[in-house]
């Protein structure tokens, strides 16, 4: 075709529907916000309109992983979370019935679920290989701003007297002490996913009270069960002065 304005334009080849909710979200991508749906538009002949109400947030935020190695690796130093290690390793399940995916896991051999049915964003629990399983946010995005948010999320939980918040704070004010000290890079780490992944990150004792309610809800429906029987709280019951550096 030659460089002037009178040829024909070829006419874009349809999509099929893995091709157009491929094209879905590199759309959202490119509007910086996985939730906002482009009504009425259209992308190479094709009406986006119903494909993208079936786009959750919590799927775009796993597609964006999956594709970007580099986000990948930042998102894995700031909180070990791992689309690799998914396989919680035994038959588990949880005590309503409800169902569960694995989508992640950590060097521990924890794994984060979704839970129920697919279509919507779901309830994240995580599961540690070492008995203790609950709830760390209402959605992907929700659990994500705080295992990302947090200093040693984890710990946060591990050293909490037993579910109080006040002391989950004081743990976190060691544990942030000790990230500044060794790990001052973590706070440029925590922006870049922020700004990848469309999260916001609040200030910390927003997002203990967060994790504090989330993990609080577990009970009756999220109770993980396995083989040998139910999993423990996520809510430790030492205090921080069991660590000998915090005291």
């Amino acid at each position: 075709m030659g460089s002037g304005g009178g040829g024909r334009r070829r006419a874009a080849l349809p999509l099929n529907v893995n091709e157009a909710k491929q094209a879905v979200i590199v759309e959202l991508k490119a509007r910086n916000d996985p939730c906002q749906s482009p009504a009425g538009r259209q992308i190479a002949g094709v009406d986006f309109t119903a494909i993208v109400r079936r786009v959750t947030r919590d799927e775009a935020i796993l597609d964006s992983i999956r594709r970007d190695s580099g986000l990948a690796e930042v998102l894995w130093r700031v909180c070990e979370f791992d689309l690799s290690r998914s396989d919680p390793g035994e038959p588990i399940r949880l005590s309503s019935g409800i169902a569960l995916e694995g989508i992640a896991g950590d060097y521990t051999g924890g794994t984060f679920f979704l839970c129920g049915e697919g279509g919507k964003d779901r309830p994240v629990l995580y599961a540690s290989s070492e008995g203790q399983a609950g709830l760390i946010g209402s959605s992907l995005a929700a659990a994500l701003e705080v295992t990302v948010g947090l200093p040693s999320w984890w710990d946060c939980l591990k050293f909490s007297g037993s579910g109080d918040l006040t002391v989950m704070r004081t743990t976190a004010d060691h544990l942030r002490y000790d990230e500044l000290a060794n790990e001052p890079e973590t706070d440029a780490d925590r922006v870049t996913v922020s700004h990848a992944l469309g999260l916001e990150l609040g200030a910390i004792p927003s997002l203990l009270a967060r994790l504090h309610t989330a993990a609080s809800a577990t009970a009756p429906d999220f109770v993980l069960t396995s083989d040998a029987g139910e999993y423990e709280s996520l809510f430790g019951p030492w205090l921080p002065s069991r660590n000998p550096a915090w005291r």
